[in-house]
């Protein structure tokens, strides 16, 4: 264990917690709740994983459901192992755009000559690449957008690998109105630009748990991973596509860990289209 992590070590424990709850599999965090000191530490049971003491490190296991949940009920059995049990009004996502945030965005959005609720935000990248549309589908998507009258904002992660596949995208757009923002916004304005769009696109990524926080229109792209554990959370205004595909959600890295999911890669622009189109109406 090198210095910087003992030295983080320690610091937590000066803290004095009395309660460390652990939603990650890693051995990492089991290590850190250890080393806490705090009287009650939850985590996930290992059931044969990770590390060989890793039962010794917590004061409470929590069993995995077997059957498919949403993961917000998932990490709530963490509470209901201590004898937590949240009311159904108690199990809403909350995601506070502070006004210093929301002040920037807009002025961002201005400098580009769009007002609220006049565009359609874009945000086609994952930190998991594996899990994004391809570039040609999205600038088709956005090309279909611009025809009929919608300006397009784009944002994704500050990752060089995002910034870059977002930059190929706007190339191939052929003179569409579209406003690149991706990676110069903070998370909190990225939520003030989900909550100024009138429709959000995007992946199984964390935009589409601030817009189902905000309870905001938004169309999510499914491939390997599983909308019934990470699709939109009691948001009304959430939809999903994804193809019926067999195999899926297989929870892997592309066919074969090619990197390359066909179930995703295979969404037709013309089925999100019309999503987005039902949510967002025509422009003003």
């Amino acid at each position: 264990m090198v210095a910087h992590e003992m030295d983080l070590f320690r610091r937590i424990r000066s803290e004095g917690y009395d309660l460390v709850i652990n939603l990650t599999e890693g051995d990492r965090g089991a290590l850190i709740a250890w080393f806490s000191g705090a009287r009650y530490r939850i985590g996930w049971d290992p059931e044969g994983a990770g590390l060989p003491l890793k039962r010794k490190l917590y004061t409470h296991l929590v069993k995995r459901c077997r059957t498919p949940r949403h993961m917000v009920e998932q990490n709530l059995d963490a509470l209901r192992r201590i004898g937590i049990f949240p009311a159904q009004e108690e199990r809403d996502l909350l995601f506070m755009v502070p006004a210093d945030a929301e002040a920037s965005a807009r002025e961002r959005l201005r400098a580009a000559g769009l007002t609220p609720g006049a565009y359609i935000l874009i945000h086609p990248t994952s930190r998991w690449l594996f899990k994004s549309w391809p570039a040609a589908r999205v600038a088709e998507l956005i090309r279909s957008l611009d025809g009929r009258g919608w300006p397009v904002v784009l944002s994704s992660g500050p990752d060089e690998r995002e910034t870059a596949m977002v930059d190929d995208i706007v190339k191939r757009t052929s003179g569409a109105r579209v406003i690149n923002l991706a990676g110069r916004l903070t998370l909190k304005e990225l939520g003030a630009v989900i909550a100024a769009s009138r429709c959000l696109v995007c992946m199984d990524s964390v935009p589409l748990h601030i817009a189902s926080a905000l309870r905001h229109p938004v169309v999510a792209l499914f491939g390997p991973s599983s909308e019934r554990a990470w699709g939109p959370w009691r948001n009304p205004r959430g939809r999903v596509v994804a193809l019926d595909y067999s195999c899926r959600p297989c929870g892997l890295d592309g066919c074969g860990g090619s990197k390359v999911s066909d179930c995703l890669h295979s969404i037709p622009v013309e089925t999100v289209l019309a999503q987005v189109l039902d949510l967002a109406g025509a422009p003003a």
